[in-house]
């Protein structure tokens, strides 16, 4: 019973196609195609940083991304990303700035939808927004259950340990 229920939890937080995400009628599709803008990015260098003014949402299409930010004077490590990924969608659904920084760890390319194309897409098919707003809400989620896992392993390995000796 408690695996079924981790199977559908885990189900429910996995992310979406990105073709199902950016779902749409044939008009706002083209608003989006035409205003994208491919940029590639060698080792090292930096997409955005960090309470930088959001440009868009970004696909990575090729490469390895790094995620950091600065917290109260801690600089932390969030994750990498790669193909596929969509990053920023709290910056450019919420405030409008960015929560971290991105920097290629390896060459690699992003697509950038730009703010504006996606306003005009928004008002013209809201439901865009709800799918994108979904997509934030179960990053945020995979986001705990990976903290959470992160918090319980150490607990797991001493209480595993102790059963041995």
């Amino acid at each position: 019973m408690q695996a079924e229920a981790r199977s559908w939890r885990k189900e429910a937080i996995a992310a979406h196609p990105l073709a199902e995400l950016l779902a749409c009628p044939a008009a706002t599709g083209n608003l989006l195609s035409a205003a994208a803008e491919g940029i590639d990015f060698l080792a090292g260098e930096t997409v955005f940083r960090q309470m930088g003014i959001c440009r868009g949402l970004y696909v990575i299409v090729a490469g390895r991304f790094l995620r950091n930010t600065e917290r109260m004077d801690v600089r932390l490590t969030l994750g990498a990303a790669g193909s596929g990924d969509l990053v920023e969608l709290a910056a450019v659904l919420g405030s409008r700035f960015h929560t971290y920084t991105l920097s290629a760890q390896t060459v690699g390319s992003v697509l950038l939808l730009p703010i504006e194309a996606l306003e005009r897409a928004f008002e013209s098919y809201p439901p865009l927004r709800m799918q994108l707003l979904g997509e934030l809400a179960r990053e945020v989620s995979r986001a705990y259950n990976a903290c959470s896992l992160d918090r319980l392993m150490p607990a797991r390995r001493r209480s595993a340990e102790a059963a041995r000796v």
